[in-house]
């Protein structure tokens, strides 16, 4: 596990989603390319919460002192604690008064735009066709299914609504089905701190089981006998997946055996089964390295045979089509190759190579089929999917033709086909699914996600741009922006950036976003080093003692856009959560006059704190990302960004940070100790505001409408700020 923006998170952040980011009631009319006003000029502010200082001496292991006056701000139980954050919202409640009407409107404008009756194009598996269905007014999907076609008797598998209904936070994970066709197996988790419980349907009755297991991570596959489960459990501190356990049907889960314990507490460790459905896979990730077992599926009692053994700086996975076994390795290969090797031989001697390393392109993802195989690839740091034979015949690309674009696998569930489900998505089209026919070339557009309301994507515009580094190295930019304010007409923008763990982050498109656009925002998306836009090179030249050259990348992107005349100086907005929380944490402590506002959305801002805390869930497993700090080294280079040992006394840009109390991923008190020292120190007037979420985790609220709230106060926070709050 690792702080990445999730899906949840990345809809709160009002970015680029799937399904769940579209329509239904007709929107408000929007306002057609407004002119922006001067800033307003806030007089006044209600008076913050004070944070008591209680210092406490922090002690290196190499003997270096820090004072940490928050410190006592870790502990969730505590009265004191949970009174100051109730204190937090009631000041950002106070702030953000005068923005009310707005954020309503904006909510109302968000959700409008949204078909409530929707449902995802169904796939078909074994006979039967699944899909989510939504209902009008419902929070959360229905997972069915229908038998012989997609227009067959439905079946509810699991209703969402009905199961969260009471509930503060819900979400369930898509419903596993056993191999008899007998029984439905799903996980929910209702606090929002990713600790699931297993629960089980007899699909003949309907009727849930009398026995569930929980304290589990929702990770789970069947075996082929219609009985035994393997499912993955967190270690209760840490919340690290470190062991497989085998369930039986029918037996006490008290009981049920561990399969595997992962002992290297960087590692976790997770199973599912091949597309084939031959092999079990039992995986062990760490940053940097991998190890997978495999396990005849109809074996279940059988041994796990390890693929290839764990080797630092070696990363590959595996998955099986006819007599082969195909792993994506970077084994000699910094931006991966695919490999192939019998079934019986699995070992790395026995290897053949099926697609070659390339220096400017890397391997993304791979999906087998019957007779061919698909990859995805991303060059010059935009996504193509290629087709080909296992010969290397009828060798293709799918082709796609806007400036920046975001392609990738839909769910392909069956080996024997000829059609290849793909998603595509821009910062001007909605969320598509398509069939192609990988023999014909011809593609089938199945669905683009309904924008309810007057939206005409021909209204809006994209570009890509690239800004240069201080190194001289050159950093891409998506833009998207109404195309009837012209390019480069200095307008209000977000600069949105992420910037860790090898995520790249894609030019996709939020029917959300469009309350920014059509009132007068550019929406830009810099592909910072630490990212893999452009390789697996970029990512390794932003992590580690590279780590810089990340937030000196987004400083670069910001300042390119105002040079440009893309941005107007004076309302340029930094936003990202989570790792990209961390990001613009760093980039407004070293320029804080280059923004006029920063939204940091969970943000993961005490780093060398967090990561001398092996208590702390994902701690251990990240020191190939952030460094050990328990190495000289790495405590000092890693000290000399992390956002909050770095705040001084300077004047800061208005900003909001959201949290989450039940976080596992960003622990809450990291941003609540951040704000205030932020405060105690800021010597400009703008406000800094901290909104926790008292009911949720990493990804805020739950509910397809419910977590839009959130994102109507950031947007509303953005639009006060550029003095658009009235449009």
């Amino acid at each position: 596990m690792r702080r990445l923006p999730l899906l949840a998170l990345v809809l709160v952040l009002g970015c680029p989603g799937g399904d769940d980011d579209d329509a239904t009631t007709p929107a408000p009319e929007p306002t057609a390319a407004p002119t922006p006003e001067e800033p307003a000029t806030v007089t006044e502010l209600p008076t913050p919460p004070v944070a008591r200082v209680e210092d406490h001496v922090l002690r290196a292991p190499h003997g270096h002192e820090r004072v940490d006056p928050y410190y006592w701000m870790k502990d969730r139980e505590s009265e004191e604690v949970l009174a100051y954050l109730n204190a937090e919202n009631a000041y950002t409640q106070a702030v953000m008064a005068p923005t009310k009407d707005l954020q309503e409107t904006l909510f109302s404008e968000i959700t409008g735009r949204i078909k409530q009756d929707d449902s995802t194009v169904p796939y078909e598996l074994d006979g039967w066709w699944y899909s989510r269905r939504y209902v009008e007014g419902g929070e959360y999907p229905l997972y069915v299914r229908t038998k012989g076609s997609a227009d067959g008797e439905e079946q509810v598998l699991v209703d969402g609504n009905a199961r969260a209904e009471g509930k503060d936070y819900f979400n369930a994970r898509e419903p596993e089905i056993s191999s008899d066709d007998a029984v439905a197996a799903w996980a929910e988790d209702h606090v929002g701190r990713r600790i699931y419980t297993i629960f089980f349907k007899d699909l003949a009755t309907g009727e849930l089981k009398d026995e569930t297991i929980p304290e589990v991570t929702g990770n789970m596959a069947w075996a082929m006998d219609g009985k035994t489960l393997f499912y993955a459990r967190q270690d209760p501190e840490t919340l690290r997946s470190f062991r497989i356990y085998k369930h039986v049907l029918g037996t006490d889960p008290a009981n049920d055996p561990v399969v595997y314990e992962e002992e290297d507490d960087t590692f976790s460790v997770y199973v599912w089964r091949t597309k084939s459905k031959k092999y079990l896979v039992m995986g062990s990730f760490q940053t940097v390295s991998t190890e997978m077992r495999i396990l005849a599926a109809d074996q279940p009692d059988g041994r796990w045979t390890v693929v290839e053994p764990r080797e630092r700086d070696h990363e590959y996975t595996v998955t099986h089509a006819g007599e082969h076994l195909y792993m994506r390795t970077n084994h000699e290969a910094k931006n991966f190759r695919l490999m192939r090797t019998k079934e019986a031989t699995p070992g790395r001697e026995h290897w053949e190579e099926v697609i070659g390393h390339r220096d400017d392109v890397l391997l993304e993802n791979v999906e087998v089929f019957a007779d061919r195989l698909a990859v995805a690839e991303r060059s010059n740091g935009l996504v193509r999917l290629r087709v080909r034979g296992y010969d290397g015949s009828d060798d293709h690309y799918v082709d796609f033709d806007e400036p920046a674009w975001l392609a990738g696998f839909g769910t392909n569930s069956t080996m024997d086909t000829k059609t290849l489900r793909f998603t595509y998505t821009s910062m001007t089209t909605p969320a598509s699914v398509y069939d192609y026919d990988m023999t014909s070339r011809e593609r089938v557009l199945r669905k683009e996600q309904p924008v309810l309301g007057d939206f005409d994507k021909g209204n809006y515009a994209s570009d890509r741009v690239w800004a240069t580094a201080k190194d001289g190295t050159k950093v891409p930019i998506a833009l998207v922006y109404r195309k009837d304010l012209g390019p480069k007409s200095k307008r209000p923008t977000v600069l949105y950036g992420y910037g860790s763990y090898g995520y790249s982050l894609d030019a996709t498109f939020s029917s959300a976003r469009l309350s920014l656009l059509d009132r007068g925002f550019v929406w830009a998306v810099a592909n910072i080093r630490g990212g893999e836009e452009l390789g697996r090179a970029w990512y390794e030249d932003g992590k580690l003692l590279n780590k810089k050259n990340t937030f000196t990348d987004f400083i670069a992107a910001g300042e390119h856009l105002v040079s440009e005349g893309w941005a107007d100086g004076s309302r340029l907005y930094a936003m990202g959560g989570s790792a990209g929380g961390l990001l613009v944490g760093a980039a407004v402590n070293m320029r804080p006059d280059l923004w006029d506002g920063v939204i940091a959305a969970v943000p993961f801002v005490d780093v060398v704190t967090t990561m001398l805390d092996d208590s702390i869930p994902l701690t251990t497993g990240e020191y190939d990302e952030w460094g050990n700090p328990n190495e000289q080294a790495y405590y000092e280079y890693m000290l000399s960004y992390s956002p909050y040992d770095q705040v001084s006394a300077q004047a800061y840009p208005a900003m909001l940070v959201t949290s989450g109390l039940h976080d596992s991923q960003v622990q809450y008190w990291e941003p609540t100790k951040w704000v205030a020292k932020l405060r105690a120190v800021n010597t400009g007037a703008d406000p800094i505001l901290l909104h926790t979420n008292m009911d949720a985790g990493h990804g805020g609220k739950s509910g397809r409408f419910a977590r839009f709230h959130e994102v109507a106060l950031e947007y509303a926070f953005l639009l006060d700020q550029a003095g658009l709050a009235a449009k």
